[in-house]
């Protein structure tokens, strides 16, 4: 893949179908902080460059991800259709599992209180974020990319700049979440539904930082 410690980690991203993968393994943030370098990176979570870079070049054959080459309002589509329906189902799903689950563990688990909490904070962020995408900003984007490029000079920088923000909130709960589950470890003592609670709140998080980045890093500065 050719690539140098010096590369910003969205442009990483954008680079092979496997590399957002890889940078999770290594805790780089590549959505809210995709604009900083991967030598960068690395020194804020104390991750070895050289051993990230290893792990990239095993990637030399997987082509770039397809949303790449997608213009905005395709963008928007695939946006919607993969992402923001991905939690419109998943939110309501992993709070019901931590009610759940902190119904049968919080006595011998007494951060299970708190996480169910932190996702219910999560998803009172991230509904009206979504909704406020749907309703508003993508109908704008879509009716700017169909005027063509002399619109582009109309794109609504407040609107964006305020999802942005709202993403760096996301980014934090997100960050809040991995440390109450010690990194999604599940304890000797969990059951089925803690086990399926966590794994599904790893997804969640992976999938909610290739979401941000598509946004942040290719949909609002095109």
């Amino acid at each position: 893949m050719s690539i140098d410690t010096g590369r910003p980690l969205a442009e990483i991203v954008n680079r092979s179908r496997g590399s957002a993968r890889v940078l999770e393994s290594f805790g780089l943030d590549y959505c809210c902080g995709g604009s900083r370098s991967l030598i960068d990176a690395c020194a804020v979570v104390g991750a070895d460059p050289s051993e990230v870079l290893v792990e990239l070049d095993r990637l030399d054959a997987e082509p770039p991800p397809e949303w790449t080459s997608m213009g905005v309002a395709e963008l928007v589509d695939h946006i919607e259709r993969t992402h923001h329906e991905y939690l419109h189902g998943e939110l309501p799903r992993l709070g019901a599992l931590a009610q759940k689950v902190a119904g049968v563990h919080g006595g011998s688990h007494p951060e299970l209180m708190d996480l169910l909490a932190d996702i219910a904070e999560l998803r009172d962020d991230l509904e009206p974020h979504l909704a406020k995408e749907e309703a508003v900003l993508f109908p704008i984007l879509r009716q700017l990319d169909e005027a063509g490029p002399a619109a582009t000079a109309l794109a609504p920088s407040r609107p964006i700049a305020m999802m942005i923000a709202e993403h760096d909130v996301t980014g934090a709960l997100l960050e809040r979440i991995r440390a109450r589950t010690d990194g999604f470890a599940v304890p000797p003592d969990a059951c089925t539904s803690y086990r399926q609670l966590y794994l599904g709140l790893a997804d969640l998080e992976a999938d909610t930082h290739l979401h941000v980045h598509k946004e942040n890093n290719l949909l609002f500065p095109a």
